[in-house]
């Protein structure tokens, strides 16, 4: 389980459609294998109810929110009993099942790893832009990543349909992971002095981008073997991250074709 604290959300009204209420209801989709995107807790809650679904989950990776009741009734005006969950778009995947297939399909890995990147749109065009590159699998984090709700699967142009993504609770692992299977990691961000058109993509590469507020974490900006910008030349100091992402991975398609 990843633990969220308290922060104010806001959601689409797409939303609402994916949202389920009431302990019961959130234990029994739970237990019928849905793949949910988040759970929201009251603060405080303790009855037998609430230690079934403590039950229900335990071993699962489903990202806990624990929130105030004034932020669990802006979402649904009924008897939400302090629990209410949301239903994901996607299927999440497992990053060592998803590169193992890669290796036995006899290609070179090429994975995107997005750092905090919350905006639902921008998530969505990453998307899109990963799927027309021939990513094999895009990563996030259990906390701090974007919804996938059925604005960024509108904004992918159904791309989220297509390429895998894998949620992981710790990235510091799945980076030493990826990087014990060969795969270089390059993270791309604007302090540095290497540009990435001298990075060599036709290797098992894993990209990491940021998010536009904070960039990479300086945790794994350690962890990486290349860091890369993209050169500019006008006054604004730094792209859109969905754009960011599309020039660095038709860098590594024009290199690999």
């Amino acid at each position: 389980m990843a633990y969220f604290k308290d922060k104010d959300f806001r959601e689409s009204k797409h939303d609402s459609e994916n949202l389920i209420f009431g302990t019961r209801a959130v234990i029994e989709a739970v237990s019928a294998g849905k793949e949910i995107d988040k759970i929201i807790i009251q603060k405080g809650l303790s009855n037998q109810l609430f230690s079934e679904l403590r039950k229900a989950i335990q071993g699962k990776e489903i990202p806990l929110q624990f929130a105030p009741p004034e932020k669990l009734n802006r979402l649904t005006s009924k008897n939400h009993q302090g629990v209410v969950a949301f239903i994901a778009e996607v299927t999440y995947y497992q990053v060592e099942d998803k590169l193992s297939e890669v290796f036995e399909q006899g290609k070179t890995p090429l994975v995107l790893l997005l750092d905090r990147v919350t905006d639902v749109r921008n998530f969505g065009a990453i998307a899109r832009s990963a799927e027309c590159a021939g990513v094999d699998f895009i990563i996030i984090p259990s906390r701090g990543a974007a919804q996938i709700n059925a604005d960024a699967v509108k904004t992918s142009a159904g791309a989220l349909n297509r390429i895998p993504v894998c949620r992981e609770e710790n990235l510091k692992n799945t980076l030493t992971y990826l990087k014990e299977s060969g795969l270089q990691i390059i993270a791309c961000h604007e302090k540095t002095d290497q540009y990435y058109f001298k990075a060599d993509f036709t290797k098992p590469t894993v990209i990491i981008m940021g998010s536009e507020e904070n960039g990479i974490s300086n945790e794994y900006i350690k962890r990486s073997d290349m860091q890369v910008k993209i050169p500019m030349i006008g006054h604004i100091a730094s792209l859109n991250v969905s754009v960011a992402t599309g020039i660095i991975l038709f860098e590594a398609v024009k290199q690999r074709l």
